[in-house]
């Protein structure tokens, strides 16, 4: 199967390394120049990280405000500095809690809500990362973010070991390593991320997910069916069609008449754009008179 230039990789990304070395790896194993995550995964952390290579960098701003879904592992007991395990003990607690106490407190962090980030994060401060500042000795008072979660249970409980599995569904910019401190504060003691696993970005889940490894040994038996096409961000967007003179027009960058619309959804919403032959060229929306188009994606 000939290789696509151009495309979307669902990758399960392994523990131990950063988002930018998953794509490092991705961009050596599929032979590509450019490509690029559309989400960052902490070292600790594991599951789903887009990759994007080739025209199909210009969808990452499309994905990077997707909902998420996470399995997190809360170890009560201490606080890091990171606000999980890899990070410098801040404070510790010798309370202990049980299944039904972490039960009842999670309700309250449903909904939207104001979190405060961790300061090992890429938030930047003054055109430097706070984990910078925090790694040269540095602390600034840390803004509080809107965010919402949508579900939060908890799915396992070791009570001897101070463990506890969560399932979350959030927003963008919900960080899982504050909502464990937040968990432990409200259950008057003290929380840390001990692990964790995004199994959903926006509609790509982690069933569909590959590491490294498992590309490598597809691209080498001749598959690269698990690389999509760049269409396949916007699958929940209606399709629609224009003509010859509207391909013509649109790759111009021209005026597009409404009428060039043949095919498809044309009252106004955001949709899938393609030629008479079926080939993807942008995403936009017929306005009054005229095709608006937000994004072109062809050569």
């Amino acid at each position: 199967m000939e290789r696509p230039m151009s495309g979307v990789i669902i990758a399960d990304k392994p523990e131990g390394i950063t988002s930018q070395t998953l794509v490092s790896k991705i961009k050596r194993i599929i032979n590509v120049r450019s490509a690029g995550h559309t989400g960052t995964l902490d070292p600790i952390a594991t599951g789903v990280n887009l990759v994007c290579f080739g025209r199909a960098t210009k969808v990452s701003a499309y994905v990077t405000g997707c909902d998420k879904t996470y399995i997190a592992r809360l170890r009560i007991g201490y606080e890091t500095d990171t606000g999980d395990i890899t990070g410098e003990t801040i404070a510790e607690s010798d309370v202990r809690v049980d299944r039904a106490a972490v039960e009842a407190v999670l309700p309250q962090f449903l909904g939207p809500q104001a979190q405060i980030p961790p300061m090992y994060s890429a938030i930047k401060r003054d055109g430097r990362k706070l984990y910078e500042l925090a790694r040269a000795g540095e602390t600034v008072e840390v803004a509080p973010r809107d965010i919402e979660i949508y579900d939060l249970r908890l799915l396992e409980a070791d009570e001897a070991a101070g463990e506890y599995v969560l399932h979350v569904d959030c927003s963008k910019g919900t960080y899982i390593r504050s909502l464990c401190r937040d968990i432990g504060r409200a259950l008057g003691t003290c929380g840390t991320m001990a692990a964790l696993r995004r199994i959903r970005v926006g509609a790509f889940s982690i069933d569909r997910a590959l590491t490294p490894d498992a590309m490598r040994e597809k691209l080498e038996a001749g598959d690269a069916s698990f690389i999509l096409t760049i269409d396949a961000v916007f699958a929940h967007l209606d399709k629609l069609t224009v003509s010859t003179d509207g391909e013509r027009l649109i790759r111009c960058g021209a005026v597009i008449p409404a009428e060039t619309a043949i095919d498809g959804n044309k009252n106004g919403d955001l949709c899938r754009i393609y030629n008479e032959n079926g080939e993807f060229l942008a995403i936009g929306s017929v306005a009054e008179s005229e095709l608006a188009i937000e994004k072109r994606f062809f050569d």
